[in-house]
């Protein structure tokens, strides 16, 4: 957590500087330094997947709803990443149309799930 706070800190205050000489170049650093944290988070990524695939074990758990959770985990970060170096660079407008389709995308994947709940209530009523 150290390395990527570093990381971040550092970007920022180059971008920062880089915005009063030459504004094209901060955004383009903001890119390179996410592209670094997720590269960070990737690992981080693989150890929550490995112990969600624990907790499967454990539980008995439909193995399409965890690969469901794992892909809308994957669409909340990737989205949340591009709408924020979009903003960053001044397209806020292109950013807020990422973080729409990144919701659109998280509700049809989670139909199948709203599904199965539905279809359990209605098991435990009847």
């Amino acid at each position: 957590m150290i390395a990527v706070a570093i990381i971040g800190i550092g970007a920022a205050v180059l971008a920062l500087q880089l915005k009063q000489m030459k504004p094209e170049y901060s955004g383009y650093l903001a890119l390179a330094a996410g592209i670094v944290i997720f590269a960070f988070a990737l690992s981080q990524i693989g150890v929550m997947v490995e112990m969600i695939h624990k907790i499967q074990s454990y539980v008995n758990l439909n193995a399409s709803y965890v690969g469901t959770l794992i892909k809308i985990v994957g669409i909340t970060y990737i989205a949340e990443f591009g709408a924020d170096v979009c903003r960053d660079c001044g397209q806020s407008a292109i950013g807020s149309q990422i973080e729409l389709f990144a919701k659109l995308s998280i509700l049809v994947l989670s139909i199948p799930i709203l599904m199965a709940v539905l279809d359990t209530v209605t098991q435990l009523i009847h």
